[in-house]
């Protein structure tokens, strides 16, 4: 695979992407160009087409993620989980990523950049949205 970056490069790109259209109110562009002068790289096709599709999806994924960490409040969640909660949403429910693969993947994310708990806060929000029953996180 030469050439681009790693999927999982390219999953902490387009968290950090999404953390920034939170924090920031720069446009795609500008966040993109930020990236490429910071990281010395543009983000790949597999980060673009992500970051599009949460903000595209960005209303159905947070009912998906309301639904299932019931005891918070969408805007209780740290920006930083809540992006890796919505890329994961995202990359589950399109079909992108198997769903063992996105968990897996989100709380690698979380326990890096944020804590354990962050971690173990991912799981249990994302195990409620693939499991069949719809039990989410206990808070």
């Amino acid at each position: 695979m030469a050439g681009g970056p790693s999927r999982k490069q390219a999953r902490r790109d387009a968290v950090f992407l999404l953390y920034q259209t939170e924090v920031t109110q720069l446009s795609m562009a500008e966040l993109v160009e930020g990236q490429r002068l910071r990281e010395g790289y543009a983000p790949d096709d597999f980060t673009i087409k992500a970051v599009a599709g949460v903000l595209r999806d960005r209303p159905q994924i947070d009912d998906v993620l309301e639904a299932h960490a019931r005891d918070w409040p969408l805007d209780r969640i740290a920006p930083l989980e809540r992006s890796i909660l919505r890329l994961a949403v995202w990359e589950i429910t399109t079909g992108t990523t198997p769903p063992e693969v996105a968990i897996d993947e989100a709380v690698r994310l979380a326990k890096r950049y944020s804590t354990d708990e962050a971690g173990a806060f991912v799981n249990g929000v994302l195990g409620g949205v693939v499991r069949p029953d719809g039990e989410g996180e206990d808070g």
